[in-house]
């Protein structure tokens, strides 16, 4: 019964996912990103400040690397891969991640090619390495998050896979989501991060990363029916009805279409227009009090925001989460400003910015300065940060 709703569930999604777009049919990938074969060079283009690449099939907590199987790894508490997904494809690598400590970003990589203003469809496979076993009793599971983002750390296209299972054979599932490229941006930045701590039971594998063109059918041209009043004489005979054609529409072939075993579609942030969805919240968020030192109603525009160490300059560093995501990762403040930027829109009219103190620098507690720019304001805002307690401050569209 269990297994058979599974299934059902399955299904669901599946079919949920198509009937968004519905109107589409996908190109085959117009690239595909599965990491090569042998000693790759390291696709991540920006420093990672929680992951280091390592050789070898088993690597350990806060590592990655680039291998095609892998093989009786921690006393055979990974399931042996004997091959990465790629079909057909010889030796050819995946990308295994080991979940470090506190988390973090674990690819940043840019993404060229795609054109402007089309729809896409991103898709990746996923394995949670871990096999549920007596050795490995603890419930840490990857919980990932893909993004697709401007140069600017602008949000494309975004997908929450939550917590991935521990299962007892090891499985492949893809994860999708849907996104409209920007009308003036030529490149794109595709950030992976897993935000759950490391542990027992929180490694995973990534392969088959690729991006389909959709193409919606045209429609046939409407035909015209053409009346012309005649006067029909006593004595002349019926003419005959004139044949009228109609051109007949093109037949675009269907692109083929791949079944995955399983199908495992995740929550998805859509094009704009659409309602965005939050991620679920990271530990250090869960585990500590998130305490409001300012609320901002804003007219809709492009906020700029800058965070400055407060006073002396004695090596606080902070991560700061923008509605559960980590945009900046153990950062240090000083004189120089951590900048960056969000939207507030209709599509997306609230905002979370949580500080997290890293450490406490050496005169505690972890203190800064976030000087906020919005459309018709400025704002100074002296935030304080420990161990015990983060600090939040909330941005919402004026009504």
């Amino acid at each position: 019964m269990k297994k058979f709703g599974l299934i059902f569930i399955l299904w669901l999604f599946t079919f949920l996912s198509k009937a968004q777009l519905d109107n589409c049919t996908f190109k085959p990938p117009q690239f595909t990103i599965h990491f090569g074969s042998g000693n790759v060079r390291d696709p991540n283009s920006a420093g990672l400040s929680s992951y280091w690449r390592v050789a070898g099939s088993c690597p350990t907590d806060g590592h990655y690397s680039f291998v095609s199987y892998t093989s009786g790894c921690f006393r055979d508490d990974w399931h042996t891969l004997t091959s990465d997904h790629t079909a057909g494809d010889a030796d050819g690598n995946m990308l295994l991640v080991n979940a470090a400590p506190d988390g973090g970003v674990f690819l940043n990589m840019p993404v060229t090619g795609l054109k402007s203003n089309t729809i896409y469809e991103l898709g990746l496979w996923v394995i949670n390495l871990c096999r549920p076993t007596k050795k490995c009793p603890s419930i840490l599971l990857p919980s990932l998050n893909i993004r697709l983002e401007t140069p600017e750390g602008k949000l494309v296209a975004n997908i929450v896979t939550r917590d991935l299972p521990r299962i007892t054979e090891p499985v492949w599932g893809q994860h999708r989501a849907y996104f409209t490229t920007p009308a003036t941006v030529s490149t794109l930045r595709l950030v992976m991060a897993n935000y759950a701590p490391g542990g027992c039971g929180n490694d995973f594998a990534i392969d088959d990363i690729t991006f389909r063109e959709c193409v919606k059918p045209k429609r046939p041209p409407a035909a015209t029916k053409k009346t012309q009043a005649t006067t029909k004489p006593l004595t002349a005979s019926k003419p005959a009805s004139p044949r009228v054609t109609t051109p007949q529409q093109k037949k675009v072939p269907s692109t083929p279409v791949i079944k995955p075993k399983p199908v495992i579609v995740a929550k998805t942030i859509e094009p704009a227009g659409s309602t965005i969805i939050i991620p679920a919240a990271p530990l250090v968020l869960k585990t500590r009090e998130n305490a409001l030192v300012k609320k901002i109603e804003t007219e809709a525009g492009k906020i700029s925001i800058s965070c400055y160490d407060n006073g002396e300059i004695d090596d606080d560093t902070v991560s700061i989460y923008h509605n559960n995501t980590l945009i900046k990762s153990k950062m240090r403040l000083s004189d120089k400003p951590i900048s960056f930027t969000i939207d507030v829109n209709t599509t997306q009219s609230h905002h979370e910015l949580i500080m997290v103190a890293e450490n406490l620098g050496s005169i505690p507690p972890n203190t800064s300065v976030m000087v906020i720019n919005t459309p018709g304001n400025r704002y100074e805002v002296f935030i304080s940060s420990s161990r015990q307690k983060n600090a939040k401050v909330v941005f919402d569209l004026k009504q």
